[in-house]
C-alpha cells in the first residue's frame, strides 16, 4: 500500500504545471509552457503596428531556469509559422529586416528551451502590418551636359560654365506615400532648398555665382511619408581651362630614328587636363607649318618625317576646347641600313682543339657601326640548311657583343660532318637593324686516309685467263695525321662491260693492324688473276664499309684496268688501244705461240 502512495506522489510530481493563459495590455499574448522560464518581447512589432525596414528585436526572461536557446518564427496567417532564426546565446537579440517579406499583416512569436531541455511558454507578438514601399528614383538628370552621361567617376557629365552658369537639375520618383527630396553636393556655396513637401517641381535651378573648376558628386535623396528613403548620385564636373602636356618621348627616346616613321609617346606624363574634362586630343606639327595634325587622346602613335634633323611642335586640346600651350621636341632621321660583309671562320675539323675564332665583317656610311649593339649567333646543324640550327633547336648567343668572338665547346670531336651555323645582326647609331643570312661551315674529320695515286700501278695492263698468269698492283696508302686504329682494304673486281645491277666482287680483303699508320704510310702489294677474256676493272678500296670517320670518303677508292686476253682473238678495249703495227706483231706472236702448243 505504501509503495502504491508513493509512485501516485511521485507521478504526479512530475505532470506539467499548467501555467494559465496571459494577454499582455498590447495583446501579446503568452501561452502555457512546462520550462520556469518566462520569455518577454521587450521590443518589437506589436498588434496593430506598421512597420518597415530593419527592427531590432530583444527578449527578456524571467523565472527560472536557464534558456539555452530561443526561436523567434513569423507568420502571415498565424497558422504556417517560418523561422526566423534560432537565438543560442545572451543577449537574446536579433536585427530582421521586414523587407524580406511581403507588405501586409504578419504575426511574431517566440520560445525556448532550458538546460533540462524543456520548452518555456510561447509568446505572440498579435497581428501587425508591413508597409515597406521604398521611394525609386525613375530619374536624375542634368541639362546641356558637353560630354559624359554622369553616370559614373570615369564618365563625368562635363560642363564649360561661367562662375555665375546655372545647372538645371531634374529628378522623378515613384511612391505610395513620396514626401520631398534634397540635393547636396553641388558646385558653389551653400545648397538648394529641399523639392518639397508642400509643392514637389521635381527640379532645381541652380546658380549661386561662384561656380570654380572641378568635379562634383550631387547626390539626390528622396523620401517618403514612411521615413523610407533612397539616393542616387550624378557625377559632374566644370572646366575652362586648357590642357598640359610633357616634352614627348619621340622614338622611345633615340637621338636618331632608323625609320622615317617615328613613335610618339609620354605626353600625358604632365597629368593632361589634371581635374579638368579631360583631353579629347593632342596635335603636332613641323616648326614652321600652319597647321596642326592630331594623335588622338591617347596622345600615342606615329607620325612619317623626312630624313634630316627635324623641330617639331606639341599641344593638347580638351573636351571642353580648350588649347594648352606648345611644347617642343626635336629629332634626327637615318634610314640607310648598315652594309654586310663575309665571315672569316678558322678551320673547322674534329682535330681542333680549344676555341675556333670567327669574325663578321659590316659598314655602314651613315651613322656608324654600333658595335656595342651588334652580335653574333651561333649553333650546329645537321645539314647547312635551314634558319634554325636544328642540331641545337635554336641559335645561341656568343655571350659578348660586337662582330667578333670565338665559338668554344668542349670537344670538336662530337661535332663530325655537322655545320657551324652563324648569324650576325649588325646595328647602326641610328638604330638601323641587319640580320645576316645564316652561314654554315662543316666540322670536317681531322683524320684523312687516302691513296698516293702515283704509287698504284700494274705491272702489266694485259694478260692470258688463267691461274697462272698474275698482274701485280703496286699501291700505297697515306694518313694525314698518325692514326693508331685498324684499317680494312679490298682488292675488288668487275667486268667492264656490266650492267648497273652486277655488283662487285671482292677478291683480297686485308686489315691494317692498329699502329699501321702511325707513320702515316703503309705499302701494299696486290696480285690477281683474270678469270676469263675480257676488259675487267679493278679498284683498291680503304674502309669499304664506311667505319672510319674520314674528311674525304672520296679518295678512298682508286681504279685500275687489266685485260684478259685469248689465244684466239686479241681484245681492243679503250683502255688499251695499241698502234696498227703493234696489233701485227702481237699477231705474229700469238700465231707463233699458237703453232708451238700444236707441236
Amino acid at each position: 500500500m505504501r509503495r502504491i502512495l508513493l509512485f501516485a506522489v511521485l507521478f504526479g510530481l512530475l505532470l506539467p504545471v499548467g501555467q494559465p493563459l496571459i494577454m499582455l495590455e498590447d495583446e501579446v499574448s503568452s501561452f502555457t509552457g512546462v520550462s520556469g522560464i518566462v520569455v518577454e518581447i521587450s521590443n518589437g512589432p506589436i498588434a496593430g503596428e506598421a512597420i518597415t525596414g530593419s527592427n531590432s528585436l530583444a527578449f527578456t526572461t524571467s523565472g527560472t531556469g536557464t534558456l539555452v536557446n530561443l526561436s523567434i518564427e513569423i507568420s502571415d496567417n498565424n497558422s504556417d509559422w517560418v523561422n526566423l532564426v534560432t537565438l543560442t546565446s545572451s543577449p537574446w537579440v536579433y536585427v530582421w529586416n521586414s523587407n524580406s517579406q511581403d507588405n501586409g499583416t504578419w504575426y511574431m512569436r517566440a520560445y525556448g528551451y532550458d538546460s533540462e531541455d524543456n520548452m518555456t511558454a510561447i509568446v505572440e507578438s498579435g497581428a501587425f502590418t508591413i508597409a515597406n514601399q521604398i521611394p525609386v528614383i525613375t530619374s536624375f538628370a542634368l541639362a546641356s551636359a558637353i560630354t559624359g552621361s554622369g553616370t559614373s567617376p570615369t564618365d563625368r557629365a562635363w560642363f564649360n560654365l561661367s562662375a555665375n552658369g546655372t545647372l538645371e537639375f531634374t529628378w522623378s520618383a515613384s511612391d505610395d506615400d513620396l514626401a520631398y527630396a534634397t540635393l547636396a553636393n553641388v558646385p558653389g556655396s551653400g545648397s538648394p532648398a529641399s523639392d518639397g513637401p508642400t509643392t514637389i517641381s521635381h527640379s532645381w535651378s541652380w546658380s549661386p555665382g561662384d561656380f570654380g573648376e572641378g568635379t562634383w558628386n550631387p547626390r539626390l535623396t528622396v523620401y517618403d511619408d514612411s521615413g523610407l528613403y533612397v539616393s542616387s548620385t550624378m557625377y559632374i564636373g566644370i572646366d575652362r581651362s586648357g590642357p598640359s602636356i610633357a616634352t614627348p618621348n619621340l622614338a622611345n627616346g633615340v637621338t636618331w630614328s632608323d625609320s622615317t616613321s617615328v613613335t610618339i609617346s609620354g605626353l600625358t606624363a604632365a597629368g593632361g587636363d589634371g581635374g579638368g574634362s579631360g583631353i579629347d586630343r593632342y596635335e603636332w606639327r613641323l616648326s614652321g607649318d600652319e597647321n596642326w595634325s592630331s594623335l588622338g587622346a591617347s596622345g600615342t602613335g606615329a607620325i612619317t618625317l623626312p630624313e634630316g634633323q627635324q623641330n617639331l611642335e606639341f599641344r593638347g586640346v580638351d573636351i571642353i576646347g580648350n588649347i594648352g600651350s606648345i611644347v617642343n621636341a626635336s629629332i634626327g632621321i637615318d634610314t640607310t641600313n648598315p652594309s654586310l660583309g663575309t665571315w672569316t671562320v678558322d678551320e673547322l675539323n674534329t682535330s681542333r682543339i680549344g676555341s675556333a675564332s670567327i669574325s663578321f665583317s659590316a659598314s655602314d656610311l651613315g651613322s656608324g657601326i654600333d658595335l656595342s649593339a651588334c652580335n653574333i649567333q651561333y649553333g650546329f646543324d645537321s645539314n647547312g640548311a635551314g634558319n634554325v640550327p636544328d642540331v641545337t633547336n635554336s641559335w645561341l648567343d656568343l655571350g659578348t657583343t660586337g662582330l667578333s668572338g670565338a665559338v668554344g665547346i668542349a670537344s670538336w670531336t662530337t661535332k663530325s660532318h655537322q655545320y657551324l651555323a652563324l648569324r650576325a645582326t649588325v646595328v647602326d647609331a641610328a638604330g638601323n637593324s641587319l640580320t645576316s643570312n645564316p652561314a654554315f661551315f662543316q666540322v670536317l674529320p681531322g683524320l684523312d686516309i687516302s691513296w698516293v695515286v702515283s704509287s698504284v700501278e700494274l705491272d702489266r695492263l694485259v694478260l692470258r685467263p688463267g691461274n697462272d698468269q698474275l698482274v701485280w698492283i703496286n699501291s700505297t696508302i697515306r694518313s694525314n695525321e698518325a692514326y693508331p686504329g685498324s684499317v680494312t682494304i679490298e682488292l675488288q673486281s668487275a667486268p667492264a662491260d656490266r650492267t648497273a645491277d652486277v655488283a662487285w666482287t671482292t677478291m683480297e680483303t686485308r686489315t691494317l693492324q692498329g699502329g699501321s699508320l702511325l707513320d702515316s704510310e703503309e705499302d701494299l702489294l696486290w696480285n690477281y688473276t683474270v678469270a676469263s677474256p675480257g676488259q675487267w676493272d679493278l679498284r683498291v678500296v680503304i674502309d669499304p664499309n664506311n667505319i672510319i670517320d674520314e674528311r674525304d670518303e672520296g679518295n678512298n677508292h682508286h681504279y685500275l684496268v687489266v685485260t684478259g686476253v685469248s689465244e684466239q682473238y686479241v681484245s681492243v678495249v679503250p683502255s688499251f688501244a695499241p698502234s696498227l703495227l703493234a696489233v701485227v706483231i702481237v699477231g705474229f706472236f700469238i700465231a707463233f705461240f699458237m703453232r708451238q702448243e700444236r707441236e
